[in-house]
């Protein structure tokens, strides 16, 4: 009974954050934009499935700050904290009993390259930020990685039900060389905004500009406006 009232608090949660950003999501340019630049059919938000300067691969290169954290199931954490209603630590076990959801989406690295129909299983950021209910102050989420990485994303781009933390790919757990136990993935935006080896999401009343956006990458990474750079 507990674990049902859970769920239905959840999914309560979700549905308030969904009308709250659904305009703002809506309006975002990989589902609004009326001139994307790409080739191919339109994916199922209406973009070119291989946007502009990209290249189909087969393969996965790895790609990362060149180090590769060693996280057990019995140490791995991710707090979720900033500017939320009810800020928690969540263990292995807690985090797989939230519910699970599987979703086939494309991959777009910065470096030119896209893998396209990934099927992936985990949990959705937006019920994650169901669980901690994020207050009306909270435009922006910080994300920070075991390998001391950070990658910030607005909340109408962290709230779309294709974002996951993800756990397991192909069938597999997620190999820690491409952010196992636990990484974000974020289709509709370049793929460095989806941190490896999550430890934390902070939610923030602000940007906080991350690792890679300190340095010179776009803040906003649309793939279809060719957005890598600042």
């Amino acid at each position: 009974m507990e674990e049902n009232e859970k769920l239905d608090r959840i999914v309560e949660a979700r549905l308030k954050l969904k009308a709250r950003f659904e305009e703002k999501m809506k309006q975002t340019p990989s589902q609004a934009d009326a001139r994307p630049m790409g080739s191919g059919d339109p994916n199922r938000h209406g973009m070119p499935v291989v946007p502009v300067g990209q290249t189909l691969t087969q393969k996965w290169p790895v790609l990362d700050l060149g180090y590769h954290p060693s996280i057990s199931h019995d140490r791995w954490r991710l707090i979720i904290d900033g500017e939320v209603e009810n800020p928690v630590t969540l263990t292995w076990e807690e985090f797989m009993a939230l519910p699970q959801t599987d979703d086939t989406s494309d991959f777009h690295c910065v470096t030119t390259w896209s893998k396209l129909d990934m099927p992936w299983q985990g949990v959705r950021f937006m019920d994650l930020a169901a669980l901690v209910h994020p207050l009306e102050t909270a435009t922006h989420v910080l994300c920070y990685g075991y390998d001391t990485y950070t990658t910030n994303l607005s909340l109408e781009e962290a709230l779309k039900p294709d974002v996951l933390l993800a756990h397991t790919v192909y069938g597999e757990p997620l190999a820690k060389e491409h952010g196992g136990p636990v990484r974000m993935v974020t289709p509709q935006l370049y793929a460095w905004k989806g941190s490896k080896w999550i430890k934390r999401l902070q939610f923030l009343p602000q940007n906080k500009l991350g690792f890679w956006e300190e340095r010179g990458y776009s803040n906003t990474a649309y793939p279809w406006r060719n957005d890598r750079y600042s």
